[in-house]
C-alpha cells in the first residue's frame, strides 16, 4: 500500500509541475480538481504495477524451487533437511553424502 500512495502523491506532484509549467496559479478554484484525478490516476498505475511485481515475484520463487529440486534430483545439491536451503555460491560439483 505505500507504493501505491506514493504514485498517487508522484500523480499530485505532476500535476503541481504541470500547473507551474503554465504559470498558472497552484490552487485556483477551476484547477483545484485536477489534483485528485491525477492522483487517482497515479495510484492506479502504481496499484497495477505492484500487482505485477508480486506476480513477478510469484513466477520467480516457483522457478527457483524447480530448479533447486532439479538440482537435488541430479544430486548436486546435498540434502539439508526440512526448511533449510543450500547456499547459493556452492560449486556445481557433485556433493558426495
Amino acid at each position: 500500500m505505500p507504493g501505491v500512495l506514493g504514485w498517487a502523491m508522484f500523480g499530485a506532484a505532476v500535476r503541481w509541475w504541470q500547473l507551474g509549467l503554465e504559470m498558472r496559479p497552484f490552487f485556483s478554484r477551476s484547477s483545484i480538481h485536477g489534483y485528485p484525478i491525477f492522483a487517482a490516476i497515479g495510484g492506479g498505475f502504481g496499484y497495477w504495477l505492484q500487482g505485477v511485481s508480486e506476480r513477478q515475484q510469484a513466477v520467480l520463487e516457483e522457478r527457483r524451487t524447480a530448479l533447486l529440486e532439479k538440482r537435488r534430483r541430479a544430486g548436486l545439491v546435498p540434502e539439508l533437511g526440512v526448511g533449510k536451503e543450500p547456499v547459493p555460491w556452492v560449486a556445481a560439483e557433485r556433493v558426495t553424502a
